[in-house]
C-alpha cells in the first residue's frame, strides 16, 4: 500500500508544479492585462490546493 501512497504523492507534487509553470507562462501569454492575471491566480490557486492536498496525505501517512 505504501507504493500506490507514494505514486499519489509524487502525482500530487507533479501537478502543483504543473500548475505554477503554467501561472507563471500565463504572466507572459499575449493575452490582455486582466486575462493573464486572472490565468496566474487560477493556477497559483490550484497549485495552493494541491499541496494542501499533499500536505494532508503525508500527515495521513505519518500517523499511520
Amino acid at each position: 500500500m505504501s507504493h500506490l501512497n507514494t505514486l499519489i504523492l509524487r502525482s500530487l507534487e507533479g501537478r502543483a508544479a504543473a500548475h505554477r509553470a503554467m501561472a507563471k507562462a500565463a504572466l507572459f501569454a499575449d493575452s490582455s492585462a486582466r486575462t493573464r492575471l486572472n490565468r496566474y491566480n487560477h493556477h497559483q490557486n490550484q497549485a495552493k490546493a494541491l499541496d494542501a492536498r499533499l500536505a494532508a496525505a503525508k500527515r495521513q501517512e505519518v500517523q499511520a
